[in-house]
Protein backbone atom coordinates (compact mmCIF):
# COMPACT_ATOMS: atom_id res chain seq x y z
CA UNK A 1 0.00 0.00 0.00
CA UNK A 2 1.27 3.48 -0.90
CA UNK A 3 2.19 5.58 2.12
CA UNK A 4 0.38 8.90 2.53
CA UNK A 5 2.42 11.93 3.65
CA UNK A 6 0.64 15.01 5.06
CA UNK A 7 2.47 18.37 4.88
CA UNK A 8 1.87 21.16 7.42
CA UNK A 9 3.70 24.09 5.83
CA UNK A 10 2.50 27.61 4.94
CA UNK A 11 5.19 28.33 2.33
CA UNK A 12 3.63 27.18 -0.94
CA UNK A 13 7.00 26.94 -2.72
CA UNK A 14 8.21 24.42 -0.13
CA UNK A 15 4.89 22.54 -0.33
CA UNK A 16 5.23 22.31 -4.12
CA UNK A 17 8.83 21.10 -3.80
CA UNK A 18 7.86 18.43 -1.27
CA UNK A 19 4.82 17.29 -3.22
CA UNK A 20 6.86 16.85 -6.41
CA UNK A 21 9.75 15.13 -4.64
CA UNK A 22 7.60 12.77 -2.58
CA UNK A 23 5.35 11.88 -5.51
CA UNK A 24 8.47 10.96 -7.47
CA UNK A 25 9.19 8.31 -4.83
CA UNK A 26 5.68 6.89 -5.04
CA UNK A 27 4.13 8.57 -2.00
CA UNK A 28 0.65 10.07 -2.03
CA UNK A 29 0.75 13.61 -0.68
CA UNK A 30 -1.69 16.15 0.73
CA UNK A 31 -1.18 19.40 2.62
CA UNK A 32 -2.89 21.56 5.21
CA UNK A 33 -5.44 24.06 3.91
CA UNK A 34 -6.84 25.56 7.11
CA UNK A 35 -4.22 26.53 9.69
CA UNK A 36 -6.94 27.10 12.28
CA UNK A 37 -7.71 23.35 12.26
CA UNK A 38 -4.40 21.61 11.64
CA UNK A 39 -5.01 18.69 14.00
CA UNK A 40 -8.47 18.01 12.58
CA UNK A 41 -7.17 18.08 9.00
CA UNK A 42 -4.38 15.65 9.91
CA UNK A 43 -6.73 13.22 11.64
CA UNK A 44 -9.27 13.42 8.81
CA UNK A 45 -6.58 12.73 6.19
CA UNK A 46 -5.36 9.61 8.09
CA UNK A 47 -1.79 9.88 6.78
CA UNK A 48 1.07 7.51 7.53
CA UNK A 49 3.41 10.39 8.42
CA UNK A 50 3.31 14.16 8.94
CA UNK A 51 5.90 16.76 7.93
CA UNK A 52 5.51 19.68 10.35
CA UNK A 53 6.87 23.24 10.20
CA UNK A 54 7.41 25.20 13.43
CA UNK A 55 6.52 28.73 12.31
CA UNK A 56 2.89 28.60 11.20
CA UNK A 57 -0.05 31.03 11.13
CA UNK A 58 -2.08 31.32 14.34
CA UNK A 59 -0.39 28.52 16.33
CA UNK A 60 3.07 26.99 15.90
CA UNK A 61 4.04 23.42 15.11
CA UNK A 62 4.75 22.64 18.76
CA UNK A 63 1.12 23.46 19.64
CA UNK A 64 -0.26 21.30 16.83
CA UNK A 65 2.05 18.40 17.65
CA UNK A 66 0.70 18.39 21.20
CA UNK A 67 -2.86 18.46 19.86
CA UNK A 68 -2.19 15.57 17.46
CA UNK A 69 -0.43 13.52 20.14
CA UNK A 70 -3.56 13.63 22.33
CA UNK A 71 -5.31 11.57 19.66
CA UNK A 72 -2.70 9.82 17.54
CA UNK A 73 0.85 8.47 17.61
CA UNK A 74 1.45 8.74 13.86
CA UNK A 75 5.06 9.67 12.95
CA UNK A 76 5.92 13.38 12.80
CA UNK A 77 9.07 14.88 11.28
CA UNK A 78 9.74 18.58 11.84
CA UNK A 79 11.09 20.67 8.94
CA UNK A 80 12.05 24.11 10.21
CA UNK A 81 14.40 27.03 9.69
CA UNK A 82 14.77 27.19 13.47
CA UNK A 83 18.05 25.43 14.18
CA UNK A 84 18.47 26.13 17.91
CA UNK A 85 19.03 23.08 20.11
CA UNK A 86 16.20 24.24 22.37
CA UNK A 87 13.69 24.09 19.50
CA UNK A 88 14.83 20.62 18.50
CA UNK A 89 14.67 19.36 22.09
CA UNK A 90 11.21 20.90 22.51
CA UNK A 91 9.95 19.15 19.38
CA UNK A 92 11.32 15.77 20.46
CA UNK A 93 9.94 16.11 23.98
CA UNK A 94 6.49 16.92 22.60
CA UNK A 95 6.47 13.72 20.57
CA UNK A 96 8.24 14.44 17.28
CA UNK A 97 10.14 11.53 15.77
CA UNK A 98 12.79 13.54 13.94
CA UNK A 99 13.83 17.13 13.19
CA UNK A 100 15.49 18.53 10.05
CA UNK A 101 16.52 22.13 9.50
CA UNK A 102 15.86 24.16 6.34
CA UNK A 103 17.27 24.21 3.76
CA UNK A 104 17.02 20.43 3.83
CA UNK A 105 18.36 17.73 1.54
CA UNK A 106 15.37 16.06 -0.13
CA UNK A 107 17.17 12.73 -0.61
CA UNK A 108 18.05 12.62 3.10
CA UNK A 109 14.45 13.45 4.00
CA UNK A 110 13.20 10.60 1.82
CA UNK A 111 15.59 8.18 3.53
CA UNK A 112 14.41 9.35 6.98
CA UNK A 113 10.76 8.98 5.96
CA UNK A 114 11.32 5.47 4.64
CA UNK A 115 13.24 4.40 7.75
CA UNK A 116 10.61 5.84 10.09
CA UNK A 117 7.78 4.17 8.20
CA UNK A 118 9.62 0.84 8.39
CA UNK A 119 10.12 1.20 12.16
CA UNK A 120 6.48 2.19 12.64
CA UNK A 121 5.24 -0.78 10.64
CA UNK A 122 7.58 -3.12 12.47
CA UNK A 123 6.44 -1.81 15.85
CA UNK A 124 2.79 -2.26 14.91
CA UNK A 125 3.44 -5.85 13.90
CA UNK A 126 5.46 -6.72 16.99
CA UNK A 127 2.49 -7.51 19.21
CA UNK A 128 4.49 -10.01 21.20
CA UNK A 129 6.59 -7.19 22.67
CA UNK A 130 3.82 -4.60 22.79
CA UNK A 131 3.24 -4.87 26.54
CA UNK A 132 5.72 -5.07 29.39
CA UNK A 133 4.68 -5.42 33.02
CA UNK A 134 6.23 -4.98 36.45
CA UNK A 135 4.64 -5.04 39.91
CA UNK A 136 1.16 -4.66 38.45
CA UNK A 137 2.12 -1.83 36.10
CA UNK A 138 1.69 -2.40 32.36
CA UNK A 139 3.59 -0.39 29.74
CA UNK A 140 1.95 -0.52 26.31
CA UNK A 141 4.24 0.63 23.50
CA UNK A 142 1.52 0.59 20.86
CA UNK A 143 -0.75 3.15 22.47
CA UNK A 144 1.95 4.74 24.67
CA UNK A 145 0.27 4.19 28.00
CA UNK A 146 1.05 3.05 31.53
CA UNK A 147 -1.68 1.41 33.54
CA UNK A 148 -2.43 -0.28 36.85
CA UNK A 149 -5.69 -1.69 38.20
CA UNK A 150 -7.67 -0.22 35.32
CA UNK A 151 -6.25 3.29 35.69
CA UNK A 152 -4.48 4.46 32.53
CA UNK A 153 -1.93 7.26 32.11
CA UNK A 154 -1.15 8.48 28.60
CA UNK A 155 2.53 8.92 27.78
CA UNK A 156 4.38 10.63 24.97
CA UNK A 157 6.25 8.39 22.53
CA UNK A 158 9.59 9.47 24.03
CA UNK A 159 8.38 8.80 27.57
CA UNK A 160 7.48 5.27 26.47
CA UNK A 161 10.92 4.87 24.87
CA UNK A 162 12.53 5.99 28.12
CA UNK A 163 10.62 3.47 30.23
CA UNK A 164 10.85 0.50 27.89
CA UNK A 165 14.45 -0.56 28.72
CA UNK A 166 13.60 -0.30 32.43
CA UNK A 167 10.64 -2.66 31.98
CA UNK A 168 12.87 -5.04 30.03
CA UNK A 169 15.26 -5.25 33.00
CA UNK A 170 13.09 -4.79 36.12
CA UNK A 171 15.04 -4.56 39.35
CA UNK A 172 18.26 -3.83 37.47
CA UNK A 173 19.99 -0.48 37.03
CA UNK A 174 19.90 0.75 33.42
CA UNK A 175 22.58 3.33 32.67
CA UNK A 176 21.65 6.81 31.51
CA UNK A 177 23.71 6.18 28.39
CA UNK A 178 21.60 3.14 27.48
CA UNK A 179 18.39 5.06 28.15
CA UNK A 180 19.50 8.01 26.02
CA UNK A 181 20.48 5.66 23.22
CA UNK A 182 16.97 4.17 23.35
CA UNK A 183 15.50 7.65 23.15
CA UNK A 184 17.38 8.90 20.13
CA UNK A 185 19.08 6.60 17.65
CA UNK A 186 21.74 9.08 16.52
CA UNK A 187 22.07 10.68 19.99
CA UNK A 188 21.87 14.11 18.32
CA UNK A 189 19.45 15.38 20.94
CA UNK A 190 20.84 13.57 23.95
CA UNK A 191 21.27 15.77 26.98
CA UNK A 192 21.41 14.64 30.61
CA UNK A 193 19.40 17.63 31.77
CA UNK A 194 16.69 16.84 29.24
CA UNK A 195 16.60 13.25 30.51
CA UNK A 196 16.16 14.47 34.10
CA UNK A 197 13.32 16.74 33.01
CA UNK A 198 11.59 13.83 31.27
CA UNK A 199 11.98 11.56 34.31
CA UNK A 200 10.47 14.22 36.57
CA UNK A 201 7.60 14.71 34.12
CA UNK A 202 6.91 10.95 34.11
CA UNK A 203 6.92 10.86 37.93
CA UNK A 204 4.44 13.73 38.05
CA UNK A 205 2.18 12.17 35.41
CA UNK A 206 2.14 8.74 37.02
CA UNK A 207 1.92 9.73 40.67
CA UNK A 208 -1.82 9.04 40.71
CA UNK A 209 -1.19 5.33 40.04
CA UNK A 210 1.84 5.13 42.35
CA UNK A 211 4.48 4.65 39.68
CA UNK A 212 6.53 7.59 40.98
CA UNK A 213 7.59 5.37 43.90
CA UNK A 214 8.63 2.53 41.57
CA UNK A 215 10.76 4.62 39.20
CA UNK A 216 13.97 5.11 41.16
CA UNK A 217 17.31 6.82 40.55
CA UNK A 218 20.52 4.95 41.26
CA UNK A 219 22.78 7.89 42.01
CA UNK A 220 25.62 8.21 39.56
CA UNK A 221 24.55 5.07 37.71
CA UNK A 222 21.14 5.37 36.09
CA UNK A 223 17.52 4.41 36.65
CA UNK A 224 15.68 1.29 37.74
CA UNK A 225 12.26 -0.12 38.61
CA UNK A 226 12.00 -1.28 42.21
CA UNK A 227 8.83 -2.12 44.15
Amino acid sequence: MTAHIFIVEDNQEIVDLLEKGLAGWGFTVSSCQDFHEVDQEVLAAKPNLVLMDVNLPFFNGFYWTQAIRKQSQLPIIFLSSRAEDADQIMAMNLGADDYMTKPFNLDLLIVKIQALLRRTESAAESTSTAVRDFAGFELNILDNSLSKDGQVVSLSKNETKLLYPLFEKPGQVVSKEDIMEALWDDELFVDRNTLSVMVNRIRTKTKKIGFDMVLQTAKGKGLMLHD
